[in-house]
């Protein structure tokens, strides 16, 4: 059975972490709908959640609560059914996933005592990444886009094979990370923020890294949710300063995300997640591959503009 860790602080350092992340969705929740009003401003008619979409919110964030992530899933279904353009998927990610994984963020940190310092510092160093990462990102061109999402999404195929088959470590015992260890956490989880920007979730990988370094697969929870609350609302300003999202899909995942969130925690709790890890593999793997394939077209047809309008101005 897990134990708290001696830290006679850690009780009022997580008091004032709920508080700062309370003041932070306070704040995220008035910037969330005024951009939902400027975008509703933009296309000229209200912004109202549909159906298809909220089952998105709902069903992605079912499996987020439960470990599994839900910006791959979400970028799949937002790419087959044509949802949201590629170019602003990262940031409709960033904003529409923000309030249901803050739910999350309170209900496991509650949950599952990991120490106050650890915790905090991991945090931290995954906000730190994500605002310096989403000022690049939300300018990004759509073949840019579908680059990079498309590579990294290769990578996170890799992720969740391994998860899958227990190729990773099975985790330690430790509650805590100190010295050379606290350091790579806090390196990992820096670049682990940047990559969300991207579109790329943070969940896989953080609970792989906290696995290496020795730690409770349940301290992974805590951390990797404690830090897409707080670095999502960072990042998620930044993407609706740039309007740089979708209007009606930041709402719908939202609306069927909370109910989602409060469900699959106090209701459901677990459930078996090979074969759905699997599913995951498959379905990332096909988005990647379309993805790369998209940019690849759109650049070509780029080179043959440029060569088009290069030959029409020759004498």
């Amino acid at each position: 059975m897990l134990q708290q860790p001696a830290d006679v602080s850690g009780f009022d350092a997580k008091t004032l972490l709920f508080i700062a992340l309370a003041i932070i969705g306070i704040g995220y929740l008035f910037v969330y709908i005024r951009g939902l009003k400027a975008a509703a401003a933009e296309s000229g008619e209200p912004i109202k959640p549909t159906a298809g979409g909220i089952a998105t919110g709902f069903f992605t964030n079912f499996w987020d609560t439960l470990g599994i992530g839900s910006f791959a899933t979400t970028t799949a279904i937002f790419r087959y059914w044509k949802m949201v353009p590629d170019e602003r998927i990262p940031g409709t990610l960033n904003i529409g996933h923000t309030l249901p994984t803050i739910a999350q963020a309170y209900i496991f940190t509650t949950l599952v005592p990991v120490e106050a310092k650890t915790l905090i510092l991991m945090i931290a160093a995954a906000v730190l990444g994500s605002y310096l990462g989403a000022g690049f990102v939300a300018k990004w061109s759509r073949i840019r886009v579908q680059t990079v999402m498309g590579s990294l999404l290769l990578i996170a195929a890799v992720l969740f094979a391994m998860k899958a088959t227990a190729l990773i470590p099975a985790g330690g015992t430790a509650l805590a990370l100190s010295g050379s260890n606290l350091v790579i956490g806090l390196l990992g989880n820096f670049a682990l923020g940047a990559l969300m920007t991207m579109g790329i979730g943070l969940y896989a990988p953080c609970m792989i890294l906290i696995y290496l370094l020795g730690m409770s697969p349940k301290a992974a929870f805590p951390i990797m949710m404690g830090s897409c609350a707080f670095l999502m609302p960072v990042a998620g300003v930044k993407f609706i300063r740039e309007k740089a999202f979708d209007g009606r899909a930041i709402l719908n995942l939202a609306v069927g995300g909370v109910p989602a969130v409060l469900i699959a925690a106090y209701i459901v709790k677990s459930l078996p997640l090979t074969a759905m890890l699997w599913l995951v593999v498959l379905v990332v793997l096909y988005t990647s591959i379309t993805m790369l394939l998209a940019a690849r077209r759109e650049r070509d047809m780029v080179i043959a503009a440029e060569a088009t309008a290069k030959e029409a101005g020759a004498p």
